[in-house]
């Protein structure tokens, strides 16, 4: 419970500090309202605008401000289309999540398996035909992959619609997008996991028992090979949410990756702020509950962190 309490306190300095940095940040981009009047507006026009939106205030204030927005669940309005943060990122966070669970499915359905076939069968054929697509996969980046599936599957072959969410066939090249790096650095990590545990003696043991390939593989390599691969997939599961705002922009999801760009554009600030103090809160939870799996799978892990306490 100690180590539990001393991470929470942790990750809550820890999104203090991204919500301080993202607030002073934004005001040094420019002045938001210089975007939103039109061209003929007059110099009194652009201060009863500036003074409607509070940022007229000390920057100082205008901090204590966004402290006590945070802490009371509040996060204000959005300068550009007039209506609560919350609920404009409430209409978008279920296509993000959407899009985010759909990629991680396939992370782990196609990476971990394609890890642990490539180091057991490693020498065959069969690494010789998997390892040039982890390879590819781990080198191409997102907005590349997305736009020759498009041109493939969505313009060349007319498959699958190119953008938009109307259907769940409008899923499946977004997902595939995102999870195309994620699915290669997954299998990488599993196969050197997986390489490493069997040069251990206790696997030459139970094959010379005559213990199978599939019992080998789940009752004892992959239990004990489990720690880097947990920790890699609680940090892809993080990277997904960021990738998601190359991958939405490309496909024109409608999540909060496209959103963050959007904003960003306009200089809505109390917008972007709160797409980053909620970015940074999941990632950092997903950190949180990735450390708490790891004494879980080993508890030697828990044991020595109570030793050293």
């Amino acid at each position: 419970m100690l180590y539990v309490g001393q991470r929470i306190v942790q990750a809550l300095v820890s999104v203090f500090g991204v919500a301080t940095l993202i607030f002073f940040i934004l005001r040094l981009t420019g002045d938001p309202v210089l975007l939103m009047v039109p061209q003929n507006a007059t110099a009194e026009d652009i201060a009863v605008l500036r003074h409607a939106l509070g940022l007229d205030q000390p920057v100082g204030l205008q901090y204590v401000s966004f402290l006590q927005q945070i802490f009371t669940g509040n996060l204000g309005y959005s300068y550009v289309q007039k209506m609560p943060v919350m609920n404009i990122m409430m209409d978008r966070i279920p296509y993000t999540i959407d899009l985010a669970m759909s990629a991680l499915i396939l992370t782990v359905v196609i990476g971990i398996p394609m890890g642990m076939i490539t180091a057991i069968y490693k020498g065959t054929w069969i690494e010789k035909v998997c390892m040039p697509f982890i390879l590819v996969g781990q080198s191409m980046p997102a907005f590349w992959t997305g736009i020759l599936l498009i041109m493939l599957l969505a313009v060349k072959l007319r498959w699958l619609p190119s953008s938009g969410a109307d259907s769940l066939e409008s899923l499946i090249l977004p997902a595939i997008t995102l999870a195309s790096l994620s699915i290669a650095t997954v299998a990488r990590m599993t196969r050197s996991s997986m390489l490493e545990q069997l040069g251990q003696d206790y696997v030459r043991t139970a094959r010379s028992k005559g213990v199978g390939v599939p019992r080998l593989l789940y009752r004892h390599l992959l239990r004990n090979a489990s720690i880097p691969i947990i920790t890699i997939i609680g940090l892809e599961c993080a990277n997904l949410l960021g990738g998601s705002v190359v991958t939405e922009t490309i496909f024109a999801w409608p999540g909060l990756g496209q959103l963050t760009i959007q904003s960003i554009a306009s200089r809505d600030f109390p917008l972007v702020q709160a797409i980053v103090v909620l970015g940074a809160s999941v990632y950092i939870f997903i950190n949180l509950i990735t450390d708490l799996v790891y004494g879980w799978v080993d508890p030697r892990i828990k044991l020595g962190r109570e030793a050293s306490q």
